[in-house]
């Protein structure tokens, strides 16, 4: 890579926290906590950028594609907790939102050292997942120059896929290697250098907002309601029972129940109530209107 590490802004060191070591440790929180309360202002001036790229994986997505994440250290850790997340939340085949990390899954608990340099293992890796045009690949990395994800990236996109660079940097590697480059500029950090605070904080939220518009742009919301949310364990059932009871204004004890004939399918059990059919009948409404609960309570 040709951009010298000194001269990013995620690199430089403020001087308002040269003393730190020296404060008392409630000072150092509340820098810490200012700090941090910046970050949100920078992801809002980059979601112009932002919204492009959701729009674009979305319709890839409607087509059958998947979405990659590829990241390195902390970058990639947030990406495969991102992609973790969206099948207990959304109902997602765990292949349809991926995240990967460099160094593979030991890279989650203990820095593999020289991974995010490996520019081959980057383009092998999306070789490896067979990604093609309508997949979606997204390269994490506050730097915006780790040679795994910008080969990554390269890789995807001469594949055909739908390439987007979230950095926290401008004018990076990773940004011009990208279809959609998203720099989310937060400046220099608490700690010099160490972007798993501010700039980690910035990819989250980017990701968050990826992740979850994406997911109400493929019908898998109804409103505001995870309505594909997995009710696996006790909480999450008694949310699902809610749900329902909140969409169809049926009350919980009585929501529950065909919830539960419903096979605690959210969407099943709030057709049956709202179109009053039976379980069966329900998902074949669901299933002729594109899973998509709106469309399925005002079919014809």
């Amino acid at each position: 890579m040709t951009q010298s590490l000194a001269t990013l802004a995620t690199e430089q060191s403020d001087p308002r926290y040269s003393g730190i070591d020296t404060l008392p440790t409630e000072e150092i929180a509340r820098l810490m906590n200012a700090a941090d309360a910046a970050v949100p202002a920078a992801v809002g001036r980059a979601v112009p950028a932002i919204s492009a790229a959701v729009d674009a994986i979305a319709a890839r997505m409607s087509d059958g594609g998947r979405l990659l994440y590829v990241g390195a250290g902390t970058s990639g850790r947030l990406a495969v907790l991102d992609a973790s997340e969206c099948p207990p939340t959304f109902g997602t085949h765990p292949d349809l939102v991926q995240g990967i990390i460099a160094g593979g899954e030991a890279a989650l608990v203990r820095s593999v050292e020289g991974a995010e340099d490996d520019a081959e293992a980057g383009a092998a890796v999306i070789r490896g997942k067979h990604v093609g045009p309508l997949d979606s690949v997204v390269g994490i990395s506050a730097s915006g120059r780790a040679p795994y994800v910008v080969a990554a990236v390269e890789q995807a996109r001469r594949l055909g896929a739908l390439t987007v660079g979230l950095a926290c940097n401008t004018g990076t590697p990773l940004a011009r290697a990208a279809d959609h480059a998203v720099e989310v500029i937060v400046g220099p950090e608490v700690v010099t250098g160490s972007t798993r605070l501010k700039a980690g904080t910035a990819q989250k939220l980017v990701l968050n907002m990826i992740s979850t518009i994406t997911m109400i742009r493929s019908g898998r919301t109804y409103g505001n309601f995870m309505v594909d949310v997995v009710a696996s364990n006790s909480k999450l059932v008694d949310r699902a029972a809610r749900i329902v009871s909140d969409i169809t204004g049926t009350q919980v004890p009585r929501a529950r129940e065909v919830l539960e004939s419903a096979g605690r399918d959210v969407k099943t059990a709030v057709v049956m109530i709202e179109r009053g059919v039976g379980a069966d009948d329900a998902r074949a409404l669901l299933a002729a209107n594109g899973n998509r609960l709106g469309a399925a309570l005002h079919s014809a």
